[in-house]
């Protein structure tokens, strides 16, 4: 594979997000009839997994990045559900639907990892900014100036 091009490929989470995403258009090829509707939702959240992953790793605010990382961990959800639904539904079969939610819980739990570090630099930074704004205001100078 050749060298990331862009952060966001240098990140965990973001391949195997791109990977369920084929998996899930690989299996959508075959759905129609009654399962279409479960289908495109099915396409439309996977997709938005990745898309919002990099979306997210572009953006300077570490709140906005996390605001994008769990738009990508609500979608990777929402794919966890729609799997029941179209087992249910016997659209899809044990194998495909075991697949399937075992690498939508790995997105999860990528992200959610994701989010909590970004939260705790977040926090860390806030901390060092008012840190560090108390001290602008504690400077007294020494006689010598």
């Amino acid at each position: 594979m050749a060298e990331p091009t862009f952060d966001h490929e240098r990140l965990d989470v973001y391949r195997p997000s791109i990977d369920y995403m084929t998996f899930s258009y690989t299996i959508g090829e075959s759905l129609g009839g009654t399962n279409r509707q479960a289908r495109d939702q099915w396409l439309r959240a996977a997709q938005s997994i990745p898309l919002n992953i990099v979306e997210g790793n572009g953006k300077q605010s570490l709140r906005n990045k996390n605001r994008y990382f769990e738009i990508a961990r609500g979608s990777a959800l929402e794919c966890a559900a729609i799997h029941d639904v179209l087992r249910v539904c016997d659209a899809l079969d044990d194998e495909s639907n075991l697949r399937g939610q075992s690498d939508s819980e790995r997105i999860v739990s990528m992200l959610s990892r994701l989010i909590q570090r970004t939260e705790t630099i977040s926090e860390g930074s806030i901390e060092y900014e008012y840190e560090y704004r108390d001290a602008e205001y504690k400077y007294e100078p020494s006689a010598e100036t």
